[in-house]
């Protein structure tokens, strides 16, 4: 599925993705830090990916969703390279997600430290959410 909007473009294709781009944005976030690329590229393929592009097709941005597309999807991993930022593209972006038709009735939630007010916006409401850590991980 793809979104256009003022000479950029939101793409749920996972051909369009840029693992580099992808690895170099959220290796550096306080969430995954240290995340190796190869686990960084098996996440990315085994999630329902949105990448956000300039209309020369250079990826800008990038959100997954962890979903069973009928009940509940999981919002991940959103990031807007540096020279995007500003420009409201983050928000359309998350606008996107919360449309594709393969999760526009499901539940969502989310987990962010720095981001309340920006999600809030699309309805999102600060819950109190049990976790259980990877076991041995030192990734968890």
């Amino acid at each position: 599925m793809i979104w256009n909007k003022e000479g950029f473009f939101v793409s749920d294709e996972q051909n369009l993705l840029q693992i580099d781009k992808i690895a170099g944005w959220i290796g550096n976030q306080y969430w995954a830090k240290g995340r190796p690329v190869h686990v960084i590229e098996e996440s990315v393929r085994n999630s329902l990916s949105f990448g956000l592009y300039d209309s020369s097709g250079t990826q800008l941005g990038f959100a997954r969703v962890i979903t069973d597309r009928a009940v509940f999807s999981w919002l991940m991993d959103v990031v807007i390279d540096d020279s995007a930022r500003g420009e409201g593209l983050g928000k359309w972006l998350v606008q996107c997600v919360l449309d594709h038709p393969d999760l526009i009735n499901t539940k969502f939630g989310l987990a962010t430290k720095d981001a309340h007010g920006l999600y809030r916006q699309f309805g999102f409401e600060t819950d109190e959410c049990m976790r259980r850590p990877v076991m041995g991980s030192p990734l968890a």
